[in-house]
Order: structure tokens, then C-alpha cells, then sequence
């Protein structure tokens, strides 16, 4: 029993600006999302990106095909779902350390690349941050200002998403792994959410709560990401070998900028789901009689007392919930420390998400350098007292946005940080070694480093696949199904081999890597 496993995340990231047209009106956010992502293909150097136009590779994307079996017809899909769709005017770049940074719904976006640990994803996240950092600072050089805000609200009615994705086995039936999940999902902001000014999805009523993406949240499971979002997302989309995985992706988590709380939101649903997948006898049955409505009423609830529903007429906490599911988790991977040998990033998620809980249980406050939500709180409500206002001041507001800026200077949350009252997990150094090297164990070193070392000659990508140019001028597929193929051991000699990519494909022996 492990929490290690595929894993990755995706941001889009929210963006504002002074900048207008020539006509005097404000520059789209389209427009300015490309500025950003061709900003930093710019000057991030030929080692860094790869500028690629609309060189994303779509051949395996299968936005439409559903978890449940089947597929929705394109012609009843919402345009927002068709994310298989080759666009040129869309900036798309693939970067050394096996990320991709591209527009999305007018949105920035960095996909950070696949890593087989929680405190990886941590590193690969941050790293995000600096990349989107380092665009605005090259698009600062030519006098056009940009800020970027890594959060999921804009308080006036939009979400945009924070996406998690985890490899699981297709052997696992889908319905279970959803049901099994729906609960913990539902309470996992306790732990893992990034906080948020006002009540409602346009902030119709002042308050607090625990999650920016809760209010967003219309159905259990579904195949949408963008309208009648679901709790659980069945888009069957592997971007790995089809019959052996699955892709589970996570469309409720926020974006958060508190290196534990990041932590715990991947680590706790990557140990939950090996129980699914194990051990499912022991997965708590605390089936909730409504669970859309109980993720409303966990999130608004920053005293923790909130109690919600079960379907067999038991009324459970988010607290209580989160621990059932940690002592299912605590089970299958044996008491004690010693039961993990060698293990370290089990014993990490396992021994934090004990300790966060029971700090929570004794007084929220107590885990004000681990749980972002915390944190925040904790600065607005000083600047209640002082200011002697209600929920219902724009400050506060303005004050919820200004925590996700990323700019250093003017970021609450990064401020925080560097005073260190935001626990740090990930040194600084490392955090830039990710900006530009990828994760070793994964194939996303061979992607990035196929970026690195033959620019140009890679024409596009995608998380399964590298498209190359081969002796002739012609463009070859080099598929790579298995994410844990691919690696730095397994295929760094044969890089080494070659300085351009013709030889390189008349050295490969078949089209999978």
C-alpha cells in the first residue's frame, strides 16, 4: 500500500491587465493568455520551450468518450468540451521539464508533467508558478503589464479549474471507484482547500467558506468540466495504454498556493484511491444522502461543526468523513511508521493528514501554517478586527484575490511564504531545477529532453507522444503508452547517441519508446 503512483496537475490561471486596443478597449483575455504563454517561450531560452504553434499532438484525445461506455455525440457536446480540436491561432508551448504551457479557455495554463510522488507534484506545481512568473516579467520588458492569480474565482459568477490526474488501473469498475469516492471528495477542502470571500457563485451573500470550486458544483458524476460541473469526472481520456489504465481526472480541487495543503490534497486521494483499488472492503461506508448539497454545506462552514447526511440517517462532519477514509487508509498500509519501509512519501501524506486532522479537531487555528483555507482566514479576520467591517467589504474581496497573485511583491499567500508562516516543503532551488529539468522517472524526461536537445526538430507532442522530423523531411509519431517507459535509466544512453532527430528515429526500432 503506496501513495505513490502517476500523478499531475493542471492550472488555469486567472489574468488581468491594463492594456487596451487600439480602438481604446480592453485586450482580450484570449489574446492576452497568448501573449503570456509566447512571452515565456521567449525568454525562457532554447533550453527551456519549445514554441510549437498549435503543435499539441491530438491523435489519442478522446474528450467525448465516457467513463461509463460510452460517447457523446459531437454534435451535442458543448464547444468548451472539445479540447481535441487543432487550433493554429492557439499559443501551445511543450517545455524541457515535460510540461505544457497553452491557452485554455482563455485562460494561461500550465499541465505540469507526470511524477510518481506527492511531494513531486508539490515541486512540478510550484514550478508552474515560476514559469507563468518569468512570462510576465519578459512581457514587463516590453512595457505590457500582466497579472496572473493562481486561484479558481473570479468573485463576480466565473470558475476556472484546477485539475488533478491519477493513473488507476481499468480493472477497477468505474461505477464503484466514483461511488467510493463521491464522499471523500465531498469533505476533502477540510484539508485541502484554498479558501474564498462570499457565498454563491457570483458571491450573492457575504461570508467565508473552505473551497473555491464547491459552489461550482451541480452533480455527482459527469462528463462536463465547465457547465453542470460533477463531483466525479468521467471523461476516458488515459493518455496511456487504454486497456490497462485509467485516467482519473479531478476537476473539484482548488489551486493552492500552501505546499501542505497541496501535499494533502494529492497525497490523501492518491492513498484513498489505492484502497479502492486493494482494499476495497475496508473504504468507509458514509454514502451521503445528498451529495452536492453536503459540499455546499462543508464548505460554508469555516467553524468545522457542519454536520451533513449520510443515506442510512447518520449525520457525519467533513471532519469525520476525512477521518474514516484516513483510517481506511492507516489500515490497509498497517500501523505504525515501520509498516512503510523505505516508503518515505507514505509516510509523509499518512502522518500529515493524522496530524492536520487533529489540529483541526482541537482548534482550526492550530493549522494555520498547513491549511491554506486556514491561513487565509486567519489574515482576513486581523483585518476585520481592525478595520472593524463585515464579510461584506470589498477589501476583503479584493483581499481573496490578491492572496493568488503570483507576483512576489504583491501576493498575500507569497508573502507568507517568504516570512515563513506558510510551512515550506520544496526548497527554493529545487523548485527552479523543475522550471527546466524534468521529473527522471517518468517518460515526461524523454519528451522534455527530446524539447532540450533538438529543438526544432520536435514538432509537436503530447503526454503519450513525440512527433519528430525524420532524414526525409517527414514528420514521425513516437509513441510512448506507458508513462512509466520512457524514463531517464531507460533511455538516457540512447539520447546521448544522437544530435539530431533523424538518427535518432533510424535508430529506433519500433514507434513505441
Amino acid at each position: 500500500m503506496s501513495v505513490r503512483r502517476v500523478m499531475g496537475i493542471e492550472t488555469e490561471l486567472g489574468i488581468t491587465s491594463t492594456q487596451v486596443t487600439a480602438q481604446g478597449q480592453p485586450v482580450s483575455p484570449m489574446v492576452l493568455s497568448g501573449q503570456v504563454v509566447r512571452a515565456y517561450a521567449a525568454g525562457a531560452g532554447p533550453e527551456a520551450a519549445m514554441w510549437t504553434g498549435a503543435g499539441w499532438d491530438y491523435a489519442d484525445e478522446t474528450p467525448l468518450r465516457d467513463a461509463r461506455g460510452y460517447e457523446m455525440a459531437r454534435a451535442l457536446a458543448h464547444v468548451s468540451q472539445l479540447t481535441d480540436l487543432e487550433d493554429p491561432t492557439i499559443a501551445t508551448s511543450v517545455l524541457s521539464n515535460g510540461a505544457r504551457f497553452y491557452v485554455d479557455h482563455a485562460h494561461p495554463e500550465y499541465s505540469s508533467p507526470e511524477v510518481t510522488s506527492p511531494r513531486e507534484a508539490v515541486r512540478y506545481d510550484r514550478a508552474g508558478e515560476l514559469v507563468a512568473r518569468l512570462a510576465v516579467e519578459t512581457l514587463g520588458e516590453d512595457g505590457r503589464e500582466v497579472r496572473l492569480y493562481k486561484n479558481n474565482v473570479d468573485g463576480k459568477g466565473a470558475s476556472y479549474g484546477t485539475h488533478e490526474n491519477f493513473l488507476v488501473p481499468r480493472t477497477v469498475p468505474f461505477d464503484r471507484l466514483a461511488q467510493q469516492l463521491i464522499p471523500f471528495l465531498v469533505a476533502r477542502p477540510v484539508i485541502a482547500g484554498a479558501g474564498r470571500v462570499g457565498i454563491g457563485q457570483a458571491s450573492e451573500r457575504p461570508g467565508f467558506q473552505l473551497s473555491q470550486r464547491a459552489d461550482y458544483l451541480e452533480a455527482e458524476v459527469g462528463l462536463e468540466t465547465t457547465l453542470r460541473r460533477p463531483i466525479v469526472n468521467t471523461r476516458d481520456e488515459p493518455h496511456a495504454t487504454p486497456h490497462v489504465h485509467r485516467r482519473l481526472h479531478v476537476i473539484v480541487g482548488d489551486a493552492t498556493m500552501a505546499d501542505v495543503t497541496t501535499l494533502l490534497a494529492v497525497g490523501s486521494l492518491s492513498g484513498v484511491l489505492r484502497v479502492v483499488e486493494t482494499h476495497p472492503e475496508l473504504v468507509p461506508d458514509v454514502r451521503l444522502a445528498d451529495p452536492v448539497g453536503a459540499a455546499h454545506t462543508i464548505s460554508h462552514d469555516p467553524t468545522l461543526r457542519a454536520t451533513v447526511p449520510t443515506a442510512d440517517g447518520r449525520t457525519l462532519s467533513g471532519i469525520d468523513l476525512l477521518e474514516a477514509y484516513l483510517e481506511a487508509v492507516e489500515q490497509a498500509a498497517g500501523s505504525g511508521h515501520e509498516a512503510w519501509p523505505g516508503d518515505e512519501d507514505t509516510m509523509e501524506v499518512l502522518t500529515r493528514w493524522r496530524g492536520v486532522l487533529d489540529a483541526l479537531r482541537r482548534d482550526p487555528a492550530q493549522a494555520v501554517e498547513q491549511v491554506e483555507w486556514v491561513a487565509k482566514l486567519s489574515l482576513l479576520e486581523r483585518f476585520r478586527e481592525r478595520a472593524s467591517v463585515g464579510w461584506d467589504d470589498p477589501r476583503l474581496a479584493a483581499m481573496d484575490i490578491q492572496w493568488h497573485d503570483l507576483d512576489p511583491a504583491r501576493g498575500l499567500a507569497q508573502k507568507l511564504r517568504a516570512a515563513g508562516r506558510l510551512e515550506r516543503l520544496v526548497p527554493d532551488d529545487t523548485i527552479a531545477t523543475a522550471v527546466t529539468q524534468p521529473p527522471e522517472d517518468t517518460r515526461a524526461w524523454f519528451r522534455g529532453e527530446c524539447v532540450r536537445r533538438f529543438g526544432t526538430d520536435v514538432r509537436a507532442a503530447s503526454w503519450d507522444s513525440v512527433v519528430m522530423v525524420d532524414d526525409r523531411g517527414r514528420l514521425r509519431r513516437v509513441r510512448v503508452p506507458e508513462p512509466t517507459h520512457a524514463t531517464r535509466e531507460r533511455v538516457e544512453a540512447l539520447l546521448a547517441r544522437h544530435t539530431r532527430t533523424a538518427s535518432l528515429l533510424t535508430e529506433l526500432a519500433s514507434e513505441d519508446v
